[in-house]
């Protein structure tokens, strides 16, 4: 079945099954996600929540098209994954922006190349590599740091910065590509509390073309406070599906009490 224009993803009967360990003699697997059936609609602010190992960051990978599915079929807007050639994975990528735990930054790269990071796959082979000589885009690389509460750091090395300013130059990056789906996984785990609301709102923010937001995150209330809906993942099954308001301290408490 076709995506439909109302639709930025579409997984159905998605599963995920890892090796155990590096051993080749018993074939034997994890399920990381297990017959996963969602859809979620352009512009749609959706957050995943979840115990360690739930299968979250698994589920963000399977939409950005970095993990295949086992088995099942992804559709990322308008486009089953399975079906793209490389340069048309190449184009949808650049309509996706990643936010990863771990940064994904390299740290001998001065910021604004990272921040740049997030143009690649719109700027040619030349002009890419002619911006690390004479980086491109100043102005904009400075405004996406000042609204990530990082202003005048656009020269310093990466691997200076602490761990939630290197998350914060992460979601600049995303927010520079302007793109049409925004995958973010535990965007501020690193970042001051302070801070989370106004990293989360950045993201979850409504743009010209209704950009949608799907969000790992450990706080509830986060969630309450930032998206439309919420995604539980349990063992890698879909524990609940619900609008941000329906939610209930009853689901939490089931979606993370540990299993007997």
């Amino acid at each position: 079945m076709p995506t439909s224009s109302a639709d930025s993803v579409r997984l159905t009967s998605v599963s995920v099954d890892f090796p155990l360990g590096k051993s080749t003699g018993s074939g034997s697997t994890v399920a990381a996600l297990v017959d996963i059936d969602v859809t979620i609609g352009v512009g749609e602010r959706v957050a995943l929540l979840g115990a360690s190992g739930a299968g979250k960051s698994t589920m963000l990978d399977v939409i950005a098209g970095l993990v295949a599915p086992t088995s099942g079929e992804v559709e990322i807007l308008g486009s089953p994954i399975s079906a793209l050639d490389t340069r048309a994975l190449r184009e949808h990528r650049a309509r996706v922006g990643v936010v990863r735990q771990a940064h994904g930054l390299p740290g001998q790269l001065r910021v604004i190349h990272n921040v740049n990071g997030g143009r690649l796959g719109f700027w040619s082979t030349w002009r890419s590599l002619t911006s690390l000589i004479r980086p491109h885009g100043r102005a904009d690389v400075a405004e996406a740091l000042e609204r990530v509460g990082l202003p005048g750091i656009a020269d310093r090395r990466t691997d200076e910065l602490s761990g939630g300013q290197q998350q914060r130059v992460a979601v600049a990056r995303a927010l520079i590509q302007d793109p049409d789906l925004i995958l973010a996984d535990e965007p501020v785990s690193a970042v001051d509390p302070t801070l989370s609301d106004d990293v989360l709102s950045l993201l979850a923010e409504p743009t010209p073309q209704h950009r949608t937001l799907v969000v790992s995150l450990h706080d509830p209330e986060l969630a309450r406070r930032h998206v439309d809906r919420v995604i539980g993942l349990r063992d890698g099954r879909l524990a609940f599906d619900v609008k941000t308001a329906d939610l209930s301290d009853v689901q939490l408490d089931r979606l993370y009490r540990s299993a007997d």
